[in-house]
């Protein structure tokens, strides 16, 4: 005999995303100093994201970090098609974010610079890397 009404309905259940709190990089002082939350945590996820080479660090899985600088040695235009995808690619695998935007690519120098926005569920922000070709 199993009691009733002793469950929670569907209708009552809230699904909660868990905080994006994390240790406030240094980068100029390789230090972790204190904590940030909210679009500053992932203003420095996308940092770190495009900075990491996808697969070449056994203590990230598959799914982080990026492929851009393996286009090195591209033609220009396999280059401005390919990194544009592949930092959507890269960047999307973050749930807090949730679409990139505004992306654009020019060449510059021995490099390509990608600008984007980054829209998430807390607001958006600009950021731009260069990846050297």
């Amino acid at each position: 005999m199993i009691p009733t009404g002793g469950q929670i309905g569907s209708d009552q259940l809230q699904e909660l995303r868990p905080p994006s709190k994390t240790y406030r990089l240094d980068l100029d002082k390789q230090r972790a100093r204190g904590t940030i939350d909210g679009i500053d945590a992932v203003r420095q996820a996308v940092l770190k994201i495009l900075s990491t080479q996808r697969y070449d660090y056994m203590i990230y899985s598959a799914d982080y970090g990026s492929e851009a600088t393996r286009l090195l040695g591209g033609s220009p235009g396999v280059v401005r098609s390919e990194l544009g995808r592949r930092i959507k690619e890269a960047l999307l695998q973050d749930d807090r974010i949730r679409e990139i935007t505004d992306m654009s690519i020019t060449d510059s120098g021995d490099g390509a610079l990608a600008t984007f926005t980054v829209v998430t569920d807390q607001g958006s922000f600009k950021e731009g890397v260069m990846v050297n070709v």
